[in-house]
């Protein structure tokens, strides 16, 4: 096993899978941020934000390093200081807004080409723990699943959202919209952020996690918040202090 920041052993044997797999825990962390400035290393619940992804990705059972991917030496500094390893610099064509979420984990897997999957574990979901980790990598041996991806049930389906028109009048966004009882209504789940898994081979050949091939990983709603605003930043810091109590 090569060098790893993992605080617990991997098995020794894998029991859902006859192949052995090497896992890399790849954690994308730009340093432009326009909602939160520089949120990444930003304080919460008395650490960088960062950093509880860092720890709850190096109690992982399954992941044989984790890796910040990162154009800013800041954020480097700090993900070495809680464990992890940079052993590249992003470049900054990679590292812009409308930079895709998959090409950090293309351009590692590139940049380390003895790992067999990879795990993206994006820093702005800190209240995901080291079990859902664990829970959706074994999912992926255990279906053989090429891609995982982590969603949540929606709080708000979309047979009751609407779209305006010029004349400012509501108009349904789906052909639910006459169901009145949610009840009737199908379950819907939306991406969450928390955790995306796919294979090397996979990954490098279809150049995105959500595909025909993709496997759902559910994870419940209380542990799928993704910080996009300052109204996110506070829900979620509530939570972690819980954790710190």
């Amino acid at each position: 096993m090569s060098q790893t920041t993992c605080a617990a052993t991997k098995p020794a044997v894998i029991i859902f899978d006859a192949n052995e797999v090497k896992i890399l825990g790849l954690i994308p962390a730009r340093g432009g941020s326009k909602g939160i400035p520089r949120k990444n290393i930003k304080r919460i619940a008395e650490k960088p934000l960062i950093a509880w992804t860092i720890e709850s990705a190096s109690r992982s059972r399954w992941l044989d390093a984790v890796v910040v991917s990162t154009d800013d030496e800041e954020i480097a500094e700090v993900a070495r200081s809680y464990g992890a390893q940079t052993p590249f610099m992003r470049p900054t064509s990679l590292a812009l807004d409308t930079t895709p979420g998959v090409d950090p984990a293309l351009h590692a897997l590139n940049e380390l080409p003895e790992f067999d999957a990879v795990t993206l574990l994006q820093p702005t979901s800190p209240l995901r723990r080291s079990t859902d980790i664990d829970a959706c990598v074994e999912l992926a041996l255990r279906l053989h699943a090429p891609c995982i991806v982590s969603v949540c049930e929606s709080d708000k389906h979309p047979a009751w959202m609407y779209t305006i028109d010029g004349g400012e009048r509501l108009r349904p966004l789906t052909e639910c919209a006459s169901v009145t009882r949610r009840q009737d209504l199908p379950t819907v789940y939306a991406a969450n952020g928390a955790i995306y898994f796919a294979r090397r081979d996979w990954l490098l050949r279809t150049g995105k996690f959500i595909a025909p091939d993709t496997v759902a990983f559910v994870m419940p709603r209380e542990r799928s918040v993704d910080l996009d605003t300052l109204a996110d930043w506070k829900i979620a810091e509530m939570f972690l202090r819980e954790t710190l109590a």
